[in-house]
């Protein structure tokens, strides 16, 4: 029992050094005159384990990071890369895709050639009788591919 009051004693001092208190008395050097009174003087100690314990957390040096200033680009815009649009005329309308897809080219649209405005369900049942843009032209991979159809046998 003795220990402990001995401990929180010390530990009681620890704390009020470390956060500076001052003499509640007031210093002997602050009753004099003006010209002659001494600063007074604080003790200021380094945080110990002791008062870190007690929950005073300790100080964090600031860190200065070099302002960032933004540099000009010089580099020309790069072009979109061109792709050669396959030929798949007379192609499965299934594999056209395909082929359309391995060359880099995913806008597909695809249209009844016959002009009834039927729906290429079945996509294996098709042939593909012409397409837009023409075999060989070089577009972007972003440019629309329109595949004309008809139903095998027609």
């Amino acid at each position: 029992m003795r220990c402990t009051v001995i401990t929180a004693g010390l530990l009681a001092a620890a704390v009020l050094t470390a956060c500076g208190t001052a003499d509640p008395a007031g210093s002997a050097g602050s009753a004099g005159s003006a010209g002659s009174a001494k600063p007074s003087e604080s003790a200021t100690a380094a945080p110990t384990t002791a008062s870190r314990a007690a929950g005073t957390p300790r100080p964090t040096p600031p860190t200065a990071q070099p302002p960032t200033t933004a540099k000009p680009t010089t580099a020309k815009p790069r072009a979109p890369q061109l792709i050669r649009v396959p030929r798949v005329v007379g192609h499965n309308h299934q594999t056209a895709q395909n082929e359309m897809q391995a060359a880099g080219l995913h806008m597909l649209r695809e249209k009844d050639a016959t002009g009834r405005g039927r729906l290429l369900l079945w996509d294996r049942n098709w042939v593909v009788v012409r397409q837009s843009p023409a075999p060989g032209e070089r577009v972007a991979p972003d440019t629309t591919i329109t595949l004309y159809s008809k139903k095998i046998g027609e």
